[in-house]
């Protein structure tokens, strides 16, 4: 739970990056229901002073994942996983919605840039096995992976043309995008074949958005976004009807 790995993207304050890590945190169960934290004990935690944390704690009690229960302590909020659970319904059904609006506004440059992203990705896992094969540290070039997949994410909320949609999707994100990307290299580093499942969705979803097809990359996205959190919270949210 390093603060270094939880910044929400665009944020500059040690406020979001506590607020990050601690609901990324409630997210994985490792704080789990009942348990009881003390603003001390996080902001060493997470290497930061109490301020910080205390607005951080402030913005999770309104959330509904912590509650107060002494001037200077919480615990996780036994309603925590069914928060959880609720905001991964809804990053799933947002992050539906911009693939249907990408399907109606991309533009030929951007989907063209999807598929060289898409091109250099492959090339990159390529490299990757041959070298975790023959024993060699790929972490470098996991990195590498992991920058051009979100580039290829970026470029599809690029395509909606929507900044209104893809504001509410990163406010309503589970994890944030380097809380995300840390806690998939710890998967990793002992499951080679993590997200590997769900691979070829990325080609999938560009067939879709270059048809304009609109509901099958809805479709496409709403499972690679479902699969891809169960993966990281243990239980799959329900897509929405």
């Amino acid at each position: 739970m390093s603060s270094e790995s939880s910044l929400l993207p665009g944020a500059d304050t040690l406020a979001d990056r506590a607020y990050g890590a601690l609901r990324g945190a409630i997210a994985a169960r490792e704080l789990v229901a009942g348990q009881k934290v003390t603003e001390r004990g996080l902001a060493e935690q997470l290497e930061m002073s109490p301020t910080p944390v205390r607005e951080a704690i402030r913005r999770l009690e309104q959330d509904g994942l912590l509650e107060r229960t002494g001037p200077r302590t919480v615990k996780v909020s036994a309603i925590g996983d069914r928060a959880i659970s609720d905001l991964a319904e809804v990053e799933v059904a947002l992050r539906g919605m911009v693939a249907r609006f990408a399907a109606r506004h991309a533009r030929v440059d951007q989907l063209e840039l999807l598929d060289e992203l898409l091109d250099e990705a492959d090339d990159l896992l390529i490299v990757i096995k041959q070298r975790h094969g023959s024993g060699e540290d790929v972490t470098r070039l996991l990195h590498r992976l992991l920058d051009t997949i979100q580039r290829f994410n970026d470029t599809v909320e690029a395509c909606a043309d929507n900044p209104v949609l893809v504001r509410l999707l990163e406010q309503s994100r589970v994890f944030s995008q380097p809380e995300r990307r840390a806690r998939i290299l710890q998967r990793t580093s002992y499951d080679d074949a993590f997200g590997m499942a769900r691979w070829n969705s990325h080609r999938a979803l560009v067939r879709a958005l270059r048809t304009r097809d609109a509901a099958a990359a809805e479709e496409i996205m709403i499972s690679d976004a479902s699969g891809g959190l169960h993966d990281l919270l243990g239980e799959a949210p329900a897509p929405p009807s």
